[in-house]
């Protein structure tokens, strides 16, 4: 193997990012060395790439950044004896302390000390990508590469569907990025109904239709409340979940879940939102959660036995397909709004 690798690279603290070669990482005794094989763009990406003022907060170039991907293992540290070489993996990139009262408590997903790789460690744009053997999640049999590189968000949209009860419930999906479309496959895979969508964006409204959404609204033009309202029989949704953090996506959440419902949100703003708790939760008696990531590892096991029981159909989200080194070009399909997941190759 050689000792060096091309990369996606943070490399100083301004907007952009470069292609560049860089050091195969070195693993330690409980690492694992795997060999990239697809990877995804997420929205942090676009942050990050940007250099707005959360990048500026968080990241320190150099960085080699990306969080979503899928690979062969390459080597094994020298105390691992779980997984194999050639072994087709993902990776949960919260890497967790295992020490504070979160991880001892069985809610790893929020360790006090968690550090994200891509975000506050060297990521997966790249060919290698060095991994704690205990965040490695072996895909096995049945899984595509193409599903293997977006398990990150898939996650996420799992988790917020299944943090409460959604078989023979209403559901409201509000922002139809890519997790909220995978939300929309997950709520119709579990028995929702109807699943209500809404979306500004008209390329993403006609992405929901095709991910199984039974209603599909463009909250600029249409008063979505009331059409929850009048579409079912609690005086709006059971479930409520916001991904697009738009203050204005937050409130309408609120407005969209009955009396005695849930939202749930994973929809990060970047200010603080104004809401009317007396009016849109107390009166309401609403469950609020805050959904962060993917519960470790029960939501792996949960979407892993979705797809493996082929219960959803995410092709229509693979709009696009380029080498790493175009990955400037990725980011401008996103922002132009004209792609829901743009998959890398090394």
């Amino acid at each position: 193997m050689a000792n060096s690798m091309r990369a996606i690279v943070k490399a100083a603290a301004a907007p952009g990012a470069v292609y560049q070669e860089v050091p195969i990482p070195v693993i330690g005794p409980r690492d694992v060395l795997v060999k990239v094989h697809t990877a995804s763009i997420c929205g942090t990406d676009l942050h990050i790439f940007d250099w707005d003022p959360w990048s500026q907060s968080r990241i320190h170039p150099p960085l080699v950044f990306g969080h979503e991907f899928c690979g062969h293992i390459a080597r094994l540290g020298a105390e691992v004896a779980e997984l194999r070489e050639g072994e087709l993996v993902s990776a949960d990139m919260h890497v967790f302390c295992g020490h504070c009262y979160q991880c001892r408590s069985g809610e790893a997903h929020i360790c006090q000390n968690v550090k994200i790789l891509g975000v506050d460690g060297p990521g997966c744009f790249a060919e290698y990508v060095r991994i704690p053997a205990a965040n490695i999640v072996p895909l096995g049999e049945g899984i595509s590469t193409d599903y293997g590189a977006i398990l990150d968000p898939l996650g996420n949209a799992v988790h917020t569907v299944l943090a409460g009860p959604v078989a023979g419930r209403s559901v409201a999906v509000v922002g139809c990025g890519p997790i909220g479309l995978m939300s929309i496959a997950v709520a119709r895979a579990c028995g929702a109904g109807p699943v209500i969508a809404s979306e500004v964006n008209a390329h993403r409204r006609g992405l929901a239709e095709t991910m199984g959404a039974d209603v599909v609204l463009d909250p600029t033009t249409e008063d979505v409340a009331a059409r929850a309202r009048a579409l079912t029989p609690g005086g709006g949704v059971d479930a409520a979940l916001e991904f697009s953090g738009h203050p204005d996506g937050i409130r309408a959440a609120f407005h969209l879940a009955r009396p005695g419902g849930r939202v749930s949100l994973l929809g990060i703003p970047a200010r603080p939102v104004e809401l009317d708790l007396t009016r849109d939760i107390i009166f309401k008696g609403l469950t609020v959660q805050g959904i962060n990531g993917r519960r470790l590892f029960d939501t792996w096991h949960q979407m892993l036995g979705l797809l493996r029981e082929k219960r959803l159909a995410l092709e229509p989200l693979f709009t696009d397909r380029l080498p790493l080194r175009d990955f400037a070009l990725g980011v401008e399909r996103l922002r132009q709004g004209k792609a829901a997941k743009v998959l890398l190759t090394p």
